[in-house]
């Protein structure tokens, strides 16, 4: 298993479940909860969103050709997926649109917007399905991606759990760099998505 894959899988993964611009949007939406009612909603919706994006990495390919839409194809529509939502991390959109969502007290929010669309979102499934798909049929990559995955969720967990005090650590400004630097890498990834796609319908 090529070392360089697996770092490039969990940047991307990194950058597309974007547990640190998770943290303002999880503290909105848990206000007032007590600290053990926060961590059982942070466990829950990192659950939900493994189990979300696990069935995707190993069925999605089969529904795309159910539908007729080949690898290559979803693979050069996955790129620019990821480069739309690299835009917004990088021009503050998605954090404005996060930010922009009220809270209800009367709902449980680990399941939405939590696990999905925020963690298990469209990005990340597309991810998923273009991981598991160069994984090929080799159960070493597909189990090591699977690991960077579970590795990634509780990674999110952990962002989720330190929210209060990483928020008041960072701040305002911070949490502004580390998004458009995460934007950046997400960019130039996504851009490596759509010519790998490019090279596997055989145009060049």
């Amino acid at each position: 298993m090529d070392s360089a894959f697996l770092i490039t899988a969990f940047a991307t993964l990194f950058v597309v479940i974007d547990p640190p611009g998770l943290v303002p949007m999880f503290i909105a939406l848990t206000t007032g909860m007590s600290a053990e009612h926060r961590r059982a909603m942070a466990l829950r919706a990192c659950l939900i969103a493994t189990i979300l994006l696990t069935a995707f990495g190993f069925f999605g390919e089969s529904i795309l050709g159910f539908i007729g839409i080949s690898m290559p194809a979803f693979r050069i529509a996955g790129g620019i997926l990821l480069f739309l939502t690299a835009l917004d991390m990088l021009f503050e959109r998605r954090t404005q649109r996060r930010e922009g969502q009220t809270p209800d007290p009367e709902h449980d929010p680990s399941v939405f917007p939590l696990a999905t669309p925020l963690i298990a979102g469209p990005g990340a499934i597309a991810t998923m399905i273009l991981l598991m798909g160069q994984a090929g049929e080799s159960w070493t990559a597909t189990a090591a991606i699977l690991g960077l995955l579970w590795a990634m969720m509780l990674v999110t967990y952990l962002f989720l759990l330190a929210s209060p005090p990483l928020e008041r650590m960072l701040g305002r400004t911070g949490t502004v760099v580390i998004t458009r630097l995460l934007g950046m890498l997400l960019a130039a990834l996504s851009v490596q998505f759509v010519i790998d796609g490019v090279r596997q319908t055989g145009l060049i």
